[in-house]
């Protein structure tokens, strides 16, 4: 054989060794990567990544930047959201509120706003806690506005939608929905939060409402309305209120308390400072444990529906009274006082009749 011919045989030989290895990996790697795949499903149908270190996951953002983003992006919301409100009503919720005159009155409001997204944030709240509080802060002074100040109920309702919109986006694009939300997690007292109970913690809160505001409309406001509302169009909306009129405002109202207060109430559970609790012996303590026991003698869950009533409270009381006095003409402290302790009455009372619902 030609020296040329035989060196060509030997190259095209090496060359078909090289092909087989090559096909011969390529096979091996599919059959490892099909028995990572299934080793991947573990019991329960449940789906593990056999490939951790290649999984794309998109960068957090440093803790201290979170907060700013946050109230940043709600800021814009609610300014888009209300100047296309604007222009959609043609400047219908203007009629009828005033805007702030100094730069004095914009701080205060524009402060609030973060005091309430702060209460939200560093209370490690989830976007469904934050609507349903921007809901129980907000809904009261549109309320009045549409039944009292002739707001038309479809321009309430988006102003609403748009301040929980606001409030609620940037806490959903930051932050993951808390165990309580999150159907996937496992959680303490899970069947508490089914949809039977879930039903049932809503009519009650509902009841609470509309009779809180039913009954106030009748006997209170009424007086309240005419001495301290300066120029009210109407007063017939308190005269004539019904609990069939007022079951829609109701039962929004019940719904956020319900979904604000309850779940996180009835999730927790027991912690060892429990115990010490139950242990205490007002006999034989010493008068620093006695004063500390009636400070912070309360289990965990107490703990829990305590912050999340008073923190309801407290929102509704602060808006409800800002609203009134520097977005409506006419109102006097005492008259935007009175109004929105008809309110915090309704969530004190929401949160009581939870309370006992949860009880163990």
């Amino acid at each position: 054989m030609p020296p040329r011919r035989a060196a060509a045989g030997a190259k095209a030989e090496a060359a078909k060794d090289v092909v087989l290895d090559a096909a011969s990996n390529a096979t091996e790697k599919v059959v490892k990567a099909e028995e990572d795949v299934k080793d991947a499903v573990v019991s329960g149908g449940e789906f593990r990544d056999p490939y951790p270190d290649m999984t794309i996951r998109r960068p957090k953002l440093p803790a201290y930047a979170q907060f700013p983003l946050a109230a940043t992006l709600s800021f814009a919301l609610a300014s888009t959201g209300y100047s296309l409100l604007g222009e959609y009503t043609k400047g219908e919720l203007a009629s009828v509120s005033r805007s702030q005159d100094t730069w004095g009155e914009v701080g205060i409001l524009a402060g609030w706003r973060l005091i309430e997204l702060g209460l939200g944030w560093f209370g490690n709240m989830d976007s469904i806690d934050v609507a349903a509080m921007d809901l129980l802060s907000h809904g009261p002074s549109l309320y009045l506005l549409t039944a009292f100040y002739g707001l038309s109920p479809s321009t309430g309702m988006i102003s609403l939608l748009v301040d929980i919109t606001s409030a609620a986006v940037p806490f959903y694009l930051l932050r993951p929905l808390s165990a309580v939300h999150s159907r996937s997690s496992k959680l303490h007292n899970r069947e508490l939060v089914g949809f039977g109970l879930q039903a049932y913690t809503t009519a009650l809160s509902t009841g609470i409402y509309a009779v809180t505001i039913v009954l106030s409309l009748r006997l209170l406001l009424p007086r309240i309305l005419v001495i301290y509302f300066s120029g009210l169009p109407t007063l017939e909306p308190a005269y004539s209120a019904s609990y069939a009129a007022l079951l829609p405002v109701a039962l929004a109202f019940g719904a956020a308390a319900s979904n604000f207060i309850y779940p996180p109430f009835a999730t927790t559970d027991k912690v060892k400072d429990d115990e010490k609790i139950g242990e205490f012996d007002p006999a034989t303590a010493t008068l620093r444990e006695t004063v500390e026991w009636n400070i912070a003698g309360y289990t965990a869950k107490t703990k829990v529906i305590v912050r999340r009533t008073a923190t309801a409270a407290f929102v509704t009381a602060f808006n409800t009274y800002l609203a009134c006095t520097m977005t409506v003409y006419g109102i006097a402290s005492t008259g935007a006082a009175t109004y929105a302790a008809v309110w915090v009455s309704a969530v004190l009372t929401s949160g009581l009749g939870l309370a006992y619902v949860g009880s163990e």
